[in-house]
């Protein structure tokens, strides 16, 4: 039972159904999928930071998890502006840091690729950023693990030349669509869209596209943008 309320609460979450997912779980259920599923509709939603902190803050102090996890949490308080702390920088890098010296190969690849985008996005330091995407596209493209490469890809397109920036932008849309990753396929559908010309009828069709997704699961930064 076990087994499949977790199977299920995985599906659920891919698809943007978090509440759902959370309530598929169950009291009882994995603690650090619990954690993930509250970070990423946080995330998306920008809705339940105290029960995201409480989920990671309850997981065992030496899990890799619990760092990666606490890490982006610092790291969207700064991103969305949504009570950013004193130390949120420091915390997501230390979070970062140290969930990349521990756990298996692919935990320490999304630590890394986390990293990256701190420092791209924060620091806005792109020559640091570059190598620990390249390295964390390095592990994702091992394992075939598409889900993993659409998120490496997304960030690495805006330092590429516009031919290679859109190709990386709809391979990175086409992964999650053919994942069935709900969320993030609007998100990318959004992306690609503002990177296409004003007059690009792909672009207005794209537009259309995404903004009733984002309405339906309420990602809260999609809608400010739009």
């Amino acid at each position: 039972m076990i087994a499949n309320n977790t199977y299920t609460a995985r599906r659920l979450m891919l698809l943007g159904e978090w509440d759902a997912a959370l309530a598929a779980l169950g009291p009882d259920g994995e603690p650090e999928l619990r954690a993930e599923i509250a970070v990423d509709r946080w995330f998306f939603r920008i809705e339940g930071h105290e029960e995201a902190e409480k989920a990671v803050e309850a997981l065992d102090p030496a899990s890799p998890t619990r760092h990666l996890l606490a890490g982006r949490l610092a790291y969207s308080r700064l991103l969305f502006r949504r009570a950013p702390r004193a130390d949120d920088r420091a915390a997501a890098e230390a979070g970062y840091r140290t969930a990349a010296g521990t756990g298996d190969e692919k935990t320490r690849a999304w630590a890394e690729y986390h990293w990256a985008v701190l420092l791209d996005n924060i620091d806005e330091d792109p020559a640091a950023a570059l190598p620990l995407y390249e390295t964390a596209l390095a592990v994702a493209t091992k394992y075939g693990d598409g889900y993993f490469e659409s998120y490496i890809i997304r960030h690495l397109a805006p330092h590429k030349e516009p031919t290679e920036r859109l190709a990386m932008l709809r391979r990175s849309l086409q992964l999650r669509a053919a994942l069935g990753a709900r969320p993030q396929t609007v998100a990318a559908q959004a992306l690609l869209a503002d990177n296409l010309p004003e007059d690009d009828p792909e672009r207005a069709e794209l537009i259309r596209t995404f903004r009733p997704g984002a309405e339906e699961l309420r990602i809260g930064w999609l809608l400010s943008e739009a």
